[in-house]
């Protein structure tokens, strides 16, 4: 990712806060960051957001099925680890939601400023080309933030039923309740499986969109 001095970061940073986006991006091809350039550190964080999320919500779905597996002695601490988990995974979709929001910001920017540019071309065959590798990198990203953006749906029926059990779990600790469970593990199971594969899809598209982009990325 690149690095800038930290009075510019600063002020860019105001401005991306502010709303300012066009000033923001005028700032930081000051600096020599250009849109394609932040395009690719946003869809980079947003990849990394995804491979920590799914970490997170695999650990919660674990530590779940390690409560559903205790019979008495230390349920408690079992659950709050639990819940732990479970407030750490909702941090984590936030973030990955943030972060396709970010990517969704400047792609709109970018592709809007290199289809205005191409109009610029005196040479024709510049113009044709340029234009050819336009409608074929909104190919790629068009495929790339509609799976980051599945993946990130996904996660929310995951968090309601994990958002469930630790409601229940709150008021029921005690060995009879929790035996009633064992059917909710299989099922959470099964969630969780498919959000896993959603996300590793998006993070595949999301490596191959940053290996195919012009220049190889940066």
């Amino acid at each position: 990712m690149m690095k800038v001095g930290l009075g510019v970061m600063g002020l860019v940073a105001v401005m991306a806060l502010t709303g300012c986006k066009s000033a923001y991006y005028g700032a930081m091809e000051k600096v020599g960051v250009h849109k394609r350039d932040i395009l690719v550190d946003r869809v980079e964080e947003a990849r990394n957001s995804q491979v920590d999320a799914k970490e997170t919500f695999k650990s919660a779905l674990e530590l779940f099925s390690e409560v559903v597996d205790i019979q008495s002695a230390g349920l408690e601490e079992a659950y709050n680890k639990f819940n732990k988990a479970y407030e750490k995974s909702v941090g984590e979709a936030d973030k990955v939601k943030s972060r396709v929001a970010s990517i969704e910001s400047v792609s709109k920017s970018l592709f809007k400023e290199w289809k205005s540019e191409i109009k610029e071309y005196q040479d024709p065959s510049l113009r044709k080309a340029s234009e050819k590798q336009l409608k074929e990198s909104q190919a790629r990203y068009t495929q790339m933030i509609k799976a980051m953006k599945g993946a990130a749906a996904s996660m929310d029926p995951v968090l309601a039923a994990f958002h469930d059990q630790v409601l229940f779990l709150k008021h029921n600790l005690n060995s009879a309740a929790i035996a009633s469970l064992d059917n909710e593990v299989v099922r959470m199971q099964g969630d969780v499986s498919r959000l896993i594969s959603d996300m590793e899809a998006a993070i595949a598209e999301a490596d191959a969109f940053l290996a195919s982009w012009p220049g190889g990325g940066k």
